[in-house]
């Protein structure tokens, strides 16, 4: 296992935004090679950024978890504000028509927004009681949804449920817990194949992973990484089977659970997702901060068109 900080070589001046870009669609997706990773920091001045997602449109989404908003981001072009949430704005998913899913901590509840702008609530309430605080949020190929739900700060005052939930929305709309915690789930995230959900549990500072059956059901949880360096957050997988975990560090592991590699970032991450038209980019937010790694390998995007 290896590490890199980055802290003499973010500040190095850079060439134009459009030279960046156009040098980053040159470079050809190889095997996975972090000899020379490289950290640029697209956004500043956040308030704790969180839920990246990479649109097949071609640009970065992520929320200001404080101000409520989701961010646009677009190579050339730069940020603008893309929606507004009174709820609070958490994680954030696209399924396959485009239509993009968010945990609104402060409303309690998981949302879906289709590109027309129209939003509906998938889920709001479980056995007659309100959601704690949704906060990470995946979406299988089949429709399946799969969302954490914890509860930090003061929204532990106002629980009606004595757990921390994992959940399923199956892709008939219906509503079920996979896990009941007394620890709280953080990141959620899916395999290439849709047949592993991978869960980061805060509190205990380990990585879970449950198996999916073709119809999306979850079944025999264990323990996948028996203890992060830092508070584990957002998760991501690539196509090889690798999982990179936002925690201390951006840390990176094997299909086996190995640590592989630290990534240092100026500030701790807060997850993280693939982006660009190959897929081979890592955004990363953070407390205040986003960032972009140019990767050697894809990831494992639910959403992305399959390759024959």
């Amino acid at each position: 296992m290896t590490r890199v900080s980055f802290g003499e070589k973010c500040k190095r001046a850079r060439p134009s935004p459009l030279f960046q870009i156009a040098l980053l669609m040159s470079i050809p997706v190889a095997a996975q090679d972090f000899s020379d990773v490289r950290v640029e920091t697209l956004a500043r001045d956040l308030h704790y950024a969180e839920g990246p997602v990479w649109s097949l449109d071609g640009f970065l989404l992520f929320s200001d978890t404080v101000t409520g908003q989701i961010k646009k981001w677009t190579p050339g072009k730069g940020m603008t504000a893309f929606a507004t949430h009174s709820g609070g704005a958490s994680g954030n998913a696209f399924d396959e028509q485009g239509r993009l899913y968010t945990c609104e901590f402060r409303e309690r509840r998981v949302v879906r927004m289709a590109k027309n702008g129209k939003t509906e609530i998938l889920a709001a309430r479980f056995g007659g009681k309100r959601l704690n605080a949704p906060n990470d949020v995946a979406v299988r190929r089949d429709g399946n949804v799969y969302f954490t739900d914890p509860a930090f700060g003061n929204q532990q005052d106002t629980r009606e449920l004595d757990f921390y939930g994992v959940y399923r929305i199956t892709n008939k709309g219906e509503l079920e817990a996979i896990a009941k915690w007394q620890t709280r789930p953080n990141g959620v995230t899916l395999s290439a194949n849709g047949r592993l959900l991978y869960v980061s549990d805060s509190d205990a500072r380990l990585i879970r992973v449950f198996d999916l059956d073709r119809g999306g059901a979850a079944s025999n949880e264990r323990v996948f990484i028996d203890k992060t360096e830092g508070v584990p957050g957002g998760l991501r997988a690539d196509e090889k089977g690798d999982l990179y975990v936002a925690a201390k560090y951006l840390s990176v592991y094997s299909p086996r659970g190995e640590l592989l590699k630290d990534i240092h970032l100026s500030q701790a991450p807060s997850n993280l997702a693939f982006g660009d038209p190959d897929f081979a980019t890592l955004y990363v937010t953070a407390r205040n901060n986003v960032y972009r790694i140019r990767m050697g390998v894809k990831g494992a995007l639910q959403y992305a068109p399959q390759v024959p």
